[in-house]
């Protein structure tokens, strides 16, 4: 299997300094939607889907005026994952299977482009999401699923990965969906395997690369730390997640390597490998 990384919707919040510990309090940050692009037997596979073409062409109507206003998206077509698929030479129709991380509007705003293919969802993250509280209709727009996306709900299953309950959502494929809970209900991460080793998208179970490192480098910006907390569900599932996420580097950091939705850093480490 191929994997392309691609960032699907840059965001530039306010004030650099607090969110990416660099830069002036006045500069404008950099937040990234780091999807993946997997080419497989069964056809091409995304991993989250970032902001779509909808949402370039309508932004306040289908991500909503503070989130706009807030998170300043560059709303560049060239960004969504469809413009990205047909740069590499595929066909949209080529996309078979979507595996967001979770539902919430910067990671799912693609689905429509790409409506023929199935779209594998944690069975409490799809209940959520369809029918959310008057809060979480912020975060699960209703524009996103109008199209009506081919459902497939996945419940837990009975296999594990070093000691987390998985999921196997395409037979046939070493793609597995790793229940991460606590940032939504059904929040899950994305296990792609790759010779002996083994690449997870962790969504946003982590914002930023220093919750998972052993012995961090770069310190959590404080107002980074802060949005987390204001867009958590579960606090103290989200925080278990983060330690076994940290256990799972100090024990098998050889053999997996891990990376979250937002982190800049990470992305563009990433982006530089031809896997």
């Amino acid at each position: 299997m191929k994997i392309h990384h691609l960032n699907c919707g840059t965001m530039c919040p306010v004030c650099r300094r607090l969110i990416n510990g660099d830069g002036g309090f006045f500069e404008r940050a950099r937040m990234v939607c780091h999807c993946l692009l997997i080419e497989t037997e069964k056809g091409l596979v995304l991993v989250d889907t970032g902001l779509g073409m909808g949402d370039i062409e309508q932004p306040a109507e289908r991500l909503g005026k503070g989130f706009v206003a807030m998170m300043q998206p560059v709303l560049e077509p060239s960004e969504t994952a469809i413009e990205q698929v047909k740069n590499l030479g595929y066909s949209p129709k080529d996309v078979r299977h979507i595996l967001p991380t979770h539902l919430d509007l910067d990671h799912a705003g693609g689905l429509s482009d790409f409506p023929m293919a199935q779209v594998h969802v944690y069975k409490p993250e799809h209940q959520h999401a369809v029918n959310p509280s008057l809060k979480d209709s912020m975060r699960y727009r209703k524009a996103h699923f109008a199209h009506k996306p081919d459902w497939t709900i996945h419940s837990e299953g009975s296999d594990t990965w070093f000691g987390f309950p998985v999921i196997k959502p395409i037979a046939g494929v070493d793609i597995l969906m790793v229940p991460l809970v606590g940032h939504t209900r059904g929040h899950v991460g994305v296990a792609v395997r790759q010779g002996g080793k083994w690449l997870m998208h962790c969504g946003d179970a982590y914002f930023h690369r220093s919750e998972v490192q052993a012995n961090p480098v770069d310190p959590m910006p404080p107002g980074l730390a802060m949005f987390e907390r204001m867009v958590q569900t579960i606090p103290r599932e989200r925080l278990a997640t983060q330690a076994r996420l940290r256990e799972l580097v100090k024990n098998h950091g050889e053999v997996v390597e891990l990376f979250c939705a937002h982190d800049p850093v990470e992305f563009d480490k990433c982006a530089k490998k031809i896997i």
